[in-house]
């Protein structure tokens, strides 16, 4: 089970993340590209990753993930914070950091000590 503030602290954890509004939502962006924005009410999240891995996360957890489509193109997952394990909502939201942030700053964040790879 996960809330906003959970989601919040690990978007903000990543380098160079920063908590912007965006219209009637919140956003966290990485040098002004958006990897999640939060709609208001705090019950969910969108979270911006590449199309090809939108199906895995959602058989992992369809009652946590469900596809998230901008009008007729899929743009990321939809999630229900309280049906995300801590653990598949840090992977995901790191995973559309990656997909936003410059390669200079994801290389940079896999050298840091104790990084995995």
């Amino acid at each position: 089970m996960s809330d906003l503030a959970q989601a919040r602290r690990l978007a903000l954890s990543l380098p160079e993340a920063t908590e912007e509004p965006h219209f009637d939502m919140t956003s966290f962006r990485v040098r002004g590209k958006i990897f999640v924005t939060a709609p208001p009410g705090g019950a969910r999240l969108h979270v911006f990753v590449d199309p090809l891995e939108v199906e895995g996360y959602v058989a992992q957890d369809p009652g946590a993930f469900e596809p998230l489509y901008w009008g007729k193109r899929l743009r990321g997952v939809r999630v229900t914070l309280a049906d995300a394990s801590p653990a598949s909502l840090a992977e995901l939201i790191e995973d559309a950091w990656r997909c936003k942030a410059p390669k200079s700053l994801v290389a940079a964040f896999d050298q840091r000590p104790g990084a995995e790879g």
